[in-house]
């Protein structure tokens, strides 16, 4: 099986051949000939896949990648992207490289998307679903195939059968589901191998190039695995299962590592078969609607731009809660707990996607060299400044609900924490002093996952005098609810209708759901959408990872190290009330813990 070489191992990157007269190939046809390329075909035009699936969407075009096919071993990226990035194939060692095949059909392209694990709950739950979903509404390319990757024995009907059951027909075009739910699972087909086999990736590898039919072949590749097979899986897709003569993609699953430590080796040996722009690092909490619509909200309306800062806003609060424990899960979670589980990854990335200046451009590389210099300007986070929790049993309305450690897979003796509450400071120019509160916990009284800006008083208050301190305490404050009811509200002091002056607390709102009739897409289906484009916006880069652990690794070392006992709450209650201690360190109250919530 042939391995490529990566846009980093030949011309500077996939941009330099966006425009094939940069190079004056144009004026030299002898030269584009010698490529065995008509030269022709330089000047064709291809569309995104989302323009295709998204009517609002701006159709950008860009020139036919069969150039840059030839020359480099890559296709060109989806036609949206005019990055710095190159697409790239795994590249493999130099002994393992062999021709490429002669015969390539140049005016198809295939996909060949394998989901390495694929008789695993994230699999069958999330993955399948939201692939199907995407091929609903016409999202992926004409010609594509998904095949499954485990252990387990299993036929193509066995794995139909299977993947079938998980299917829905949500999307608004329901009068032919039952129809596009078996052309779906037509095109879906399984190989069982180990995964660390090179001999079993081999297998699938011609299987695959069965189903391309002398096409040109782009392989992704999901790993729904565990880490510590992360490494082997790649290992034999790079040595074995590669593309001949497309690109190669890896998404990768959380968690990525326990610590700095584990984090790098991780990275280092995930590049040694991978160059970094394969990689695709999911946090499914980044394809969320309402966290791809931050950016929006603050950079295209002018009320938010300006007070967006110390200046104007007083605290700023990152809220996760479930409203269930682990619930058998126990002794996957107990590895990692809730501060590596929840709060490295997903709500410090929302916190640098809310802080961050405002990009060059709407380029991946752009928005992930911003986020990166929000995370380099943390503070490291201090013991002092962290409390945590561990959720135990609790009788609620005549049921018992199991504390933490009586789950079975869990050990009697655990400390690892199902709560923990943070206190973190950006050390930057815009927002010096300006607290940013984490919570996430299992086991709470609801469900919610938000992000609270809490705005400074009005100076000077002129109702102050009238209606005394308490209306001076309630100040405005913006509302991201992510999930559940997508909604975005802001809280405004307002006279309530009548004769006499009587003011009180009101929200203007926006619930997605009351404004919007189309249902919101899953955040597997924008990722996976993103991984096949090649947009790399709302992946994980390596020094991301790195600045995210860092803040993190230390006083994670230092509670394990001390064994810090956490602080016992009552299942469905509100969590320790250590969390509020800490919020009250800073003058500051949990927006979730209002009468009005």
């Amino acid at each position: 099986m042939a391995a490529l070489s990566s846009s980093n191992h030949c011309c500077s990157s996939s941009s330099a051949y966006s425009d094939s007269s940069s190079f004056g190939f144009h004026q030299n046809p002898d030269f584009i000939q010698s490529l065995g390329i008509s030269p022709k075909k330089l000047g064709s035009k291809t569309v995104s896949l989302r323009s295709k699936c998204s009517p609002l969407s701006n159709v950008i075009q860009m020139q036919d990648g069969s150039l840059a096919s030839k020359m480099a071993g890559i296709e060109n990226e989806a036609p949206s992207r005019k990055s710095k990035e190159g697409s790239s194939a795994i590249t493999a060692p130099k002994e393992h490289e062999k021709p490429i095949d002669s015969y390539v059909n140049e005016d198809k392209s295939t996909v060949s998307i394998t989901v390495v694990g694929a008789s695993g709950d994230l699999a069958k739950k999330k993955i399948f679903p939201a692939l199907f979903a995407l091929y609903y509404e016409d999202c992926l390319p004409e010609h594509f195939t998904i095949f499954g990757y485990a252990r387990s024995k299993m036929t193509d009907a066995e794995l139909r059968n299977m993947v079938s059951k998980t299917l829905t027909c949500r999307i608004d075009k329901r009068e032919n589901c039952g129809e596009k739910m078996e052309q779906f699972l037509g095109r879906c087909f399984y190989h069982s191998g180990q995964y660390d086999s090179e001999e079993n990736f081999k297998e699938l590898d011609k299987k695959l190039k069965d189903h391309e039919a002398g096409r040109i072949s782009n392989r992704l590749f999901y790993l729904s695995i565990p880490p510590n097979i992360f490494v082997n899986a790649v290992k034999c897709a790079s040595l074995s299962a590669s593309s001949a003569n497309g690109w190669t993609r890896v998404i990768v699953e959380k968690p990525f590592g326990r610590d700095s430590e584990s984090s790098a080796a991780l990275t280092n040996a995930l590049k040694q078969y991978l160059d970094e722009d394969q990689i695709f690092r999911i946090d499914h909490y980044l394809g969320k609607e309402l966290v791809e619509n931050l950016s929006v909200l603050r950079f295209s309306n002018l009320i938010f731009e300006p007070v967006w800062s110390r200046q104007y806003i007083r605290n700023v609060q990152f809220i996760f809660s479930e409203d269930f424990g682990t619930e058998g899960r126990g002794g996957y979670f107990d590895h990692y707990g809730i501060i590596r589980d929840i709060m490295q990854n997903h709500l410090l990335q929302i916190l640098a996607l809310f802080a961050m200046e405002t990009p060059v451009s709407l380029d991946a590389e752009d928005i992930r060299n911003e986020k990166v210099k929000v995370l380099r300007s943390m503070r490291t986070l201090n013991i002092d400044d962290v409390v945590i929790g561990q959720y135990k049993s609790q009788t609620i309305g005549g049921v018992s609900y199991q504390g933490y450690t009586d789950d079975k897979t869990v050990p009697k003796d655990s400390l690892t924490p199902t709560f923990a509450a943070a206190a973190l400071f950006i050390d930057n120019a815009r927002w010096d002093g300006v607290p940013f509160l984490m919570k996430a916990g299992k086991a709470l009284h609801n469900r919610r996952a938000e992000i609270r800006v809490q705005f400074r008083r009005v100076p000077g208050n002129l109702y102050n005098r009238n209606f005394g301190t308490a209306l001076d305490r309630a100040t405005n404050e913006l509302v991201i609810r992510v999930q559940p009811d997508e909604a975005i509200y802001l809280k405004i002091n307002n006279k309530v209708p009548g004769l006499g002056m009587r003011l009180d607390r009101s929200n203007l709102n926006l619930l997605y759901k009351a404004r919007y009739e189309k249902e919101i897409p899953d955040a597997y289906e924008r990722l996976l959408l993103d991984a096949v484009e090649g947009e790399r916006r709302l992946f994980i880069r390596s020094d991301e990872l790195d600045a995210a652990w860092s803040l993190f690794t230390p006083v994670l070392k230092e509670l394990e190290a001390k064994k810090i006992i956490p602080e016992y709450y009552p299942y469905g209650s509100r969590g320790p009330v250590g969390a509020h201690y800490l919020a009250a360190r800073y003058n500051v109250k949990w927006g979730d813990l209002g009468v009005d919530e």
